[in-house]
This record gives C-alpha cells, structure tokens and sequence, in this order.
C-alpha cells in the first residue's frame, strides 16, 4: 500500500511559500509556510499534519483493539499534539502526546487502559516517530 502527497516550494525559507496536494484530493493546494510553522501564520505545516495523522491512526488502532476484544465505541476523541524542539543538530519533532476521551460500554478502566496503550505502541505512525510518545487517556461513563 502506497499512499502520496506533493509538496511545491517558491521562493527562499523564510519569505517562500509553498502548498501540498494529496493524491485522494483531500488536501488540494493547502498552503504551508515558515510563518505557519514557526509562528501563527495561515496554512498549514508538517508537524499539524503529523498531529493529524497520529489522532487517526492511533484512534482507528484503537477501534480495532476494542473490536477485538469484543466491544464497540460510542466514541473516541483524540487530540495529538506533536513538538517541534531544537537541539544540538537543528530542529526536530520530539514528541507527540495522545490525549484520549472515549465512551466504551461495557469496558472496565483496566482493559481500557491496556487496549489504548497497545493501539498507541502498535499504530504505523507511533512506530515511525523517533520521539517520545504519551497518552493521556480518560474514560467515561
């Protein structure tokens, strides 16, 4: 399974600009920027997108999970929230934490929790990140 995404770049880093199409369509022209990186500029950057694809596959890993052992959500919620730091050899993503509100019925808190810290050590983008990964995790009634 291969998936693809595009990025065009004009112009020098800090006053350039640039947008990114994805082969399904969902993002057509997004544009993206230093000032949307480093700052709060319009658009988008690398490090939300990440985010975004850490919340979908964690969350989806974790419906998976829950199938499997039986039971079905009423809804799962995740927030990533992915870091961009510096360090000795220039920038880097350095951490990515989950936070999860779910409504399972039927589930106790325990094999919630294992459930949720299996989704998040077994979903593809958890084992792409060379970077710490948390999980908050909070289950209602």
């Amino acid at each position: 399974m291969i998936r693809k995404a595009n990025a065009i770049w004009t112009g020098n880093g800090k006053k350039g600009s640039g947008h990114i199409d994805t082969a399904s369509g969902v993002l057509s022209e997004a544009p993206y920027g230093a000032k949307s990186r480093f700052e709060d500029g319009a658009g988008t950057n690398p490090e939300e997108l990440l985010a975004a694809a850490h919340a979908g596959c964690f969350t989806m890993a974790l419906a998976f999970q829950l199938e499997e052992a039986g039971f079905s959500a009423d809804e799962l919620r995740t927030e990533a929230a992915v870091s961009l730091g510096k360090d000795d050899e220039g920038f880097r993503i350095n951490r990515s934490a989950l936070r999860l509100t779910a409504k399972v019925p039927g589930i106790d808190q325990a094999q919630f929790d294992k459930l949720a810290e299996t989704a998040k050590k077994g979903c593809p983008v958890s084992r792409l990140f060379n970077a710490e990964i948390t999980l908050e995790a909070t289950l209602q009634g």
